[in-house]
């Protein structure tokens, strides 16, 4: 999984190649890989997968779980950047650009997942959606900070330009040329949003 397999171990090496492979193996060929294929590249047993996850969908929202944060860190600029909020937001579509222009990127690891299952409720489904709704809210403080008119609706505005570009390279076969981070900024500019307000640390956080 691009950029988004954290490096923090958490529980025994059984789990935590399970879920590295897990990782792995969903983002690169889909949610349908079965368990022996899991189990073969993770280097356990079945019986072992069993003993720590009750089935592969419990896997599968755990390697989630698990490769948030570590995603979320890559995309979003970090607390002590004072850039502006305008910005800041478009940090996290430039990184986006960044991964979308490798030849291994599959789209945002939380969208696929969701959208092969079709399932709303699916332990890896909720996880995924957890995931989102960091970013929107991410985007909701920024454009509160950044005099926004309407930051809510900015910030999901913000979530969709970013899952639809993900969606696009991923059906073109090609980076995004700045098509994201172009789209994110006449949002941004017809929300108001300049780049002269510096971010202080009674708008941060």
């Amino acid at each position: 999984m691009t950029q988004a397999t954290s490096t923090a171990t958490a529980g025994s090496p059984t789990r935590d190649r399970l879920l590295d492979a897990a990782a792995e193996l969903f983002y690169r060929e889909g949610v349908g890989v079965g368990v022996e294929a899991l189990c073969r590249v993770a280097g356990v047993s079945k019986r072992s997968m069993y003993q720590l996850f009750d089935s592969k969908d419990s896997v599968l929202a755990a390697s989630l779980e698990r490769s948030a944060p570590a995603y979320l860190a890559f995309l979003l600029p970090p607390d002590d950047d004072d850039r502006a909020p305008r910005d800041r937001i478009l940090h996290v579509f430039e990184r986006l650009e960044e991964m979308a222009a490798r030849p291994d990127y599959r789209g945002c690891p939380f969208v696929a997942v969701t959208a092969e299952l079709k399932a709303p409720d699916h332990p890896a489904s909720l996880v995924a959606r957890r995931c989102k709704d960091e970013l929107t809210a991410f985007f909701r403080r920024e454009a509160e900070h950044g005099g926004a008119g309407d930051p809510e609706l900015l910030a999901r505005q913000l979530t969709v330009t970013f899952d639809g570009s993900g969606v696009r390279a991923v059906m073109q076969g090609q980076g995004l040329d700045g098509l994201a981070l172009a789209t994110a900024t006449a949002l941004l500019t017809g929300a108001g949003m300049d780049d002269t307000a510096p971010r202080t640390p009674e708008t941060s956080g």
